[in-house]
């Protein structure tokens, strides 16, 4: 019976991965994987006649339907409230560096600074796009930097499809440190007191060199890809920047922001929330935008409301994926069963694999968190792997082919219209320059964190 229930669950998989290449809802289609990897193994728990099965997974097979339910469909989403609170205050952080002028400020500097060399100032546009999603997170933000830097690079002459590719990889490369994403992958590693198994420091000790390498690919692809010409500084100033132009300009002091949450968080210990809510405040001190105690109160009632809906299409699909993922941990018994003999427990051959399939990240494939790769780490967590080598084998492919690469990324499909890039041509490039990253980023936490 466990074997009728393991393929039972495994061709339910397979649908799930159907539905989500084809453009399904998502929220809903993890729902319903929630109800049907819920009432599978608990038919299964109560035909199974294997003693050896049994005894070996005595502890899931003899949970109550009861507590299944509650496990599931009301423990699960409760466990992700910290998640939802920490993905609100920095898309409130994302606004306030918007209003104030911050970003647009940033941008400007960086343009003027890179004078007439048009793949240079390309360059430096891209870190500082990575430098400000290092904390800043949301489709709003994203849209809001997109409308200033992407017609810049344009008018700089390049080449439509590297501009866009290039801009959302430097997005994507930002979001290996965000504090905000990083909230989302944690939810995935709790013990069972709802403790994290994966700390923010044990994230940063990959994801910074993450980072650089998904840079390095990005400056390597503006380099290849477009014309050495000399540009007059003005051909790069857009209709939004003459406009910032009239405006008052963001102190210097206050150009630290975008990094001040993680720089306090890794240097001093400062919890996220506090690290927004300080960054948020200061921003707002040094560009003198409070002027008065109801008209501060106003401000940030705004900018909260804005982050909300910033993040509104986000929340009920981080509602929906803890049920999913409550419901996989009743589903290992069978997985392994199925699996355990298919499978290698290898942790080279994983991360190769790994490696080379992971264009599966795309399309909510079966290798990213934000798909049916939640399946996947519940299968994988079957088999004993620590967390610390767990944790970057599917966070890799999650922020690189579904973060900075996939047109089923909202803010991605934004940019694909707004350049009026072909959405195969961005594909062809994307894909590409996201496997590479994967290949060298995955061989690089294998040295680090697999050979076990």
């Amino acid at each position: 019976m466990e074997y009728v229930i393991g393929i039972l669950l495994l061709v339910s998989f397979v649908g799930l991965v159907i539905y989500a290449v084809r453009g399904g809802n998502l929220m809903m289609g993890i729902f319903v994987m929630a109800i049907i990897w819920t009432v599978l193994p608990m038919i299964g728990n109560m035909l199974v006649k294997n003693p050896a099965f049994i005894t070996e997974n005595a502890d899931i097979i003899s949970i109550s339907w009861k507590d299944a339910l509650t496990k599931v469909f009301q423990s699960g989403p409760e466990g992700w409230g910290a998640t939802l609170v920490n993905v609100v205050f920095g898309a409130w952080f994302g606004r306030v560096l918007m209003k104030t002028g911050i970003a647009s400020t940033l941008i400007r500097t960086v343009t003027e600074l890179g004078g007439d060399k048009p793949q240079f100032t390309c360059i430096l546009l891209c870190i500082v796009t990575t430098a400000c999603f290092s904390s800043i997170f949301g489709a709003g933000a994203v849209v809001a930097i997109g409308v200033i830097v992407l017609p810049i690079f344009l008018s700089l002459g390049i080449p439509k499809v590297v501009a866009t590719c290039a801009f959302m990889m430097s997005v994507g490369a930002g979001m290996f440190v965000n504090p905000v994403l990083y909230q989302q992958y944690q939810a995935f590693f709790l013990d069972e007191n709802g403790k994290t198994m994966y700390p923010y420091e044990l994230h940063t000790s990959w994801g910074i060199y993450a980072l650089l390498i998904q840079v390095a690919v990005v400056i390597a692809m503006v380099l290849l890809l477009t014309r050495r010409k000399k540009v007059h500084t003005w051909g790069a100033v857009t209709p939004a920047e003459i406009r910032q132009r009239r405006g008052e300009n963001a102190p210097g002091i206050a150009l630290i922001t975008p990094v001040l949450p993680v720089l306090l968080l890794i240097i001093f210990k400062v919890p996220i929330i506090l690290g927004f809510i300080i960054g948020s405040f200061y921003a707002m001190i040094t560009c003198k935008k409070i002027k008065s105690w109801p008209q501060m109160c106003r401000m940030i009632n705004k900018d909260f409301f804005d982050g909300v809906v910033d993040t509104a299409p986000l929340v009920g699909f981080l509602l929906m994926l803890p049920m999913f993922n409550k419901s996989a941990e009743l589903c290992v018994p069978y997985f392994n069963a199925l699996l355990g003999n298919i499978i290698p427990n290898n942790t080279f051959i994983i991360s190769a694999a790994f490696a080379v399939l992971a264009p599966l990240g795309m399309f909510r494939g079966p290798f990213t968190l934000f798909g049916c790769g939640a399946a996947t780490l519940g299968i994988l967590k079957g088999f004993g792997f620590p967390v610390a080598y767990l944790a970057p084998l599917i966070i890799i492919p999650s922020t690189v082919m579904n973060v900075s690469c996939c047109v089923t990324q909202s803010w991605i499909v934004w940019g694909v219209n707004y350049t009026k890039t072909g959405t195969k041509d961005f594909l062809k490039l994307s894909v590409v320059a996201g496997w590479i990253v994967c290949v060298i980023v995955q061989f690089m936490c294998y040295f680090a964190f697999g050979r076990i």
